[in-house]
């Protein structure tokens, strides 16, 4: 089964003017939206879409507050469709839509899709970095950092889960769907890829109470660490709330910043993440501060003990 990974997450909101704001400011570009909400789109197109948590056209909501509502899932072609049909209709309801993509709930009763991927092919540069004892990648007079330099999402990269049970969740994805684990938090759980994505994990659970079952956080890929703290800062000063971040992970390597969110969920931006194949040995970590974080740093405002020197003035 080539799954690739996520290709759109699907929420039902309490306030959609207030959704399709934050999604805008965050990066998405608006697909056909109305203040009924519509698409947001990464770079990709890959991304998020929005509803107001009464329209009927929303798969049925989760037994708690989580506002999720589907998991859409791209595989590299119809014949994986079909495969996952085959294996998952041995024992729950597969329904095959008009379209060809197929819609089902998992173990824990989460709201999935699956179709042909929908991810555009893209052809940008990373961050270069120049760093003494290697040849520079920017040359001379090309300058790393600009005020309106581009630091847009690249792609949807992961979602994180709170289950109740994360055996019987590792057990799904990885038995029925061939997700591999990576890494895993005691504790917490565990960092899941699909076969057809190399990223470090695309997929993670966190055992919780069955009230609190839904949606932790989603990422989305940045061109690099700069781009990162670029956007981050810019939606810092857009008045939103950090909520964890800017730091470094260590499981993955990824860079991240995550922020409050009006979809009840956090929403991450990150960056730098690793890549495996099935060589790969799983690492595993008590959950806390020194298996999640090699690098933590705040955004301040004030930096210097006047602020730093007053507009115009002069040395």
């Amino acid at each position: 089964m080539n799954i690739v990974g996520p290709d759109y997450l699907v929420f039902g909101v309490d306030d959609v003017a207030a959704a399709i704001e934050y999604l805008t400011a965050w990066g998405l570009k608006p697909v056909d939206v109305t203040d009924k909400g519509g698409l947001f789109e990464t770079l990709d197109g890959t991304g998020i879409i929005i509803r107001h948590k009464s329209d009927p056209s929303l798969p049925p909501p989760l037994p708690t507050s989580n506002m999720l509502r589907q998991q859409v899932y791209g595989v590299r072609s119809a014949a994986d469709l079909d495969a996952i049909e085959a294996e998952l209709g041995k024992d729950r309801r597969v329904t095959r839509l008009s379209n060809g993509s197929i819609e089902l709930k998992d173990d824990h009763g989460f709201e999935l899709k699956f179709q042909v991927t929908i991810r555009r092919e893209l052809d940008m540069p990373a961050e270069k970095i120049n760093a003494p004892g290697a040849p520079a990648q920017r040359k001379p007079n090309e300058i790393g950092v600009w005020e309106e330099m581009p630091a847009l999402p690249r792609t949807l990269s992961h979602v994180v889960l709170f289950v109740p049970d994360i055996e019987i969740a590792t057990k799904f994805y990885c038995d029925r769907l061939g997700f591999v684990i990576t890494d895993v938090l005691t504790g917490a759980g565990p960092f899941l890829r699909p076969k057809a994505n190399d990223d470090h994990h695309t997929l993670f659970f966190i055992r919780t109470p069955e009230y609190m079952k839904g949606c932790e956080h989603l990422a989305f890929h940045m061109g690099g660490p700069t781009e990162l703290m670029v956007a981050g800062t810019r939606f810092v000063k857009k008045g939103y709330q950090s909520f964890w971040g800017p730091g470094r992970h260590k499981f993955g390597s990824n860079w991240f910043w995550y922020f409050n969110s009006p979809l009840g969920c956090h929403f991450e931006y990150d960056a730098d993440m690793d890549k495996h194949d099935d060589t790969w040995v799983a690492r595993e970590a008590p959950m806390g501060a020194e298996a999640s974080q090699i690098v933590l740093f705040e955004y301040r405002e004030k930096w210097a003990p006047g602020g730093g020197p007053p507009p115009g003035a002069k040395g």
